[in-house]
């Protein structure tokens, strides 16, 4: 079975195509200074708001946090930049930031995308496949899929796969970023536009 894009879909992509390709530029051009940055606010995206994410960010860097870490729970639970579980990820910001030569020592090594993520996943409390892989997308790596609902939701309604998985462990994640690799190669779009076109086309927004 060869997999087609839906034509709402193609005409988003078609209308899109360049400010996608920018943003990906973007994520290229992430200077290693804010690798850090980058990572906390991965860190926060878990049931949170992207929006509020990218302002507990940018709050960051204004502190220079990583120079001088402290309790960001405060900074976490404010109404205008709630984030979720705010206690345990103060804590997760924390020790990244106290661990974080040992993290840019893999990050600049010459290991393989999919060895740092793996590395990620298996060393770093609070970053799963999907916060690993989105971290390193958006410091220029590339062809790592991040699924979520609502990339979930267009492979269902594209048959890449059946159904929302109730669970999703390491096994079952490459499974579907397999699945979702075939239908990038089909449709001839790369993975990583594929990502920002259904993150796009559901929400309005490019981010990241």
């Amino acid at each position: 079975m060869k997999f087609r894009l839906k034509q709402e879909l193609l005409n988003h992509y078609i209308e899109n195509e360049e400010k996608i390709k920018n943003r990906l530029d973007d994520f290229k051009n992430v200077r290693v200074e804010k690798y850090f940055y980058e990572l906390a606010y991965c860190i926060c995206t878990p049931q949170s708001k992207a929006v509020n994410a990218g302002k507990v960010q940018k709050i960051l860097e204004e502190s220079h946090y990583l120079e001088n870490p402290f309790d960001v729970t405060d900074i976490l639970r404010n109404k205008d930049n709630y984030i979720r579980f705010h206690n345990q990820k103060a804590q997760r910001i924390f020790n990244t930031a106290q661990n974080f030569s040992d993290i840019e020592s893999i990050l600049t090594n010459d290991w393989t995308s999919k060895d740092k993520r793996d590395w990620f996943v298996n060393n770093l409390n609070g970053c799963g496949m999907k916060e690993s892989s989105h971290f390193l997308r958006n410091i220029g790596h590339r062809n790592l899929a991040i699924l979520d609902r609502h990339i979930f939701a267009i492979l269902i309604d594209h048959e890449v796969i059946d159904e929302l998985p109730k669970s999703i462990n390491v096994k079952k994640y490459l499974e579907i970023e397999s699945k979702f690799i075939d239908f990038s190669n089909d449709v001839s779009i790369p993975l990583d536009e594929l990502d920002l076109l259904f993150w796009s086309y559901k929400t309005g927004e490019i981010l990241k």
